[in-house]
């Protein structure tokens, strides 16, 4: 099945990104975007990255593997549902939740702040050195 992309935000929006124990507050610009090159346009990762924060993806961001899984607290509603492809990468995943997506995938519609929590245990454990 092919990807579809989903629109960028038409309006700004705060994403919130709760990681390691720390907090990173990004005001999300729509005239900016992208802000990098993995996952889709206006994703959480695709933000996320573009402002140093790292959210671990190890298929590059294009749904082929579940390490970008994050539970998204607040501004649920405002993201699309969730594609088949995108469910069945989430079905690997540990501590999956009914507010569980890829963030490679996740693309909030900007008509209210998001946040997300990226688990401690979701870490690449793949290395070059093996």
């Amino acid at each position: 099945m092919e990807q579809v992309e989903h629109p960028l935000p038409k309006n700004p929006y705060k994403l919130t990104v709760l990681a390691g124990g720390e907090k990173h507050e990004i005001q999300v610009d729509p005239s900016k975007l992208p802000y990098s090159s993995e996952g889709f346009a206006g994703s959480i990762l695709e933000i996320a990255l573009g402002h140093d924060i790292e959210i671990d993806h190890a298929c590059g961001g294009v749904c082929a593997c579940s390490t970008c899984h994050v539970h998204v607290t607040a501004g649920l509603t405002t993201c699309p549902e969730a594609s088949e492809e995108e469910e069945d990468q989430i079905d690997y995943a540990a501590d999956i939740r009914g507010n569980s997506r890829l963030a490679c995938q996740c693309v909030p519609d900007g008509t209210q702040d998001v946040v997300v929590e990226v688990p401690n245990w979701n870490r690449n454990h793949v290395s070059e050195d093996h």
